[in-house]
């Protein structure tokens, strides 16, 4: 009996993975610019303070989203994005202005020049889809 429970058990097991694996994974070309922890590029007052609450710290992979991918591709907080030519995963964890529409702004610090220096890109994002 303590066979089949093992077995069984490892059965259940690489069903859950299969299926955990099983998420689609979405890509979209948006317009990708970069952005700093500054208050001419953020919220007066607290350039560190994002959208949902996070603190924002030089180092930290995480990108803004417009609006629209918010509630067409149904981006939420925290959503793993991987970014075309950028190594890692990127965190949403921020929302951008809602004038933009298809773009993502990706989070530099306190670099300004690198900012800028990224300029204006269009880029494939890819995330998982439930």
């Amino acid at each position: 009996m303590k066979y089949f429970t093992r077995q069984h058990n490892f059965v259940i097991f690489i069903a859950l993975v299969f299926l955990v694996s099983c998420a689609e994974t979405k890509t979209v070309e948006v317009t990708a610019t970069a952005y700093n922890s500054v208050e001419a590029q953020t919220k007066k007052g607290d350039p560190v303070t994002a959208a949902w609450g996070d603190q924002l710290k030089p180092g930290m992979k995480a990108i803004a989203v417009s609006r629209d991918l918010l509630e067409e591709e149904g981006f939420e907080h925290n959503t793993k994005v991987k970014i075309e030519g950028f190594p890692g995963t990127y965190r949403v964890l921020d929302k951008m202005n809602k004038r933009w529409t298809k773009r993502i702004d990706i989070y530099m610090g306190n670099n300004v020049e690198e900012a800028k220096e990224f300029g204006k890109q269009e880029v494939a994002i890819s995330w998982k889809v439930d």
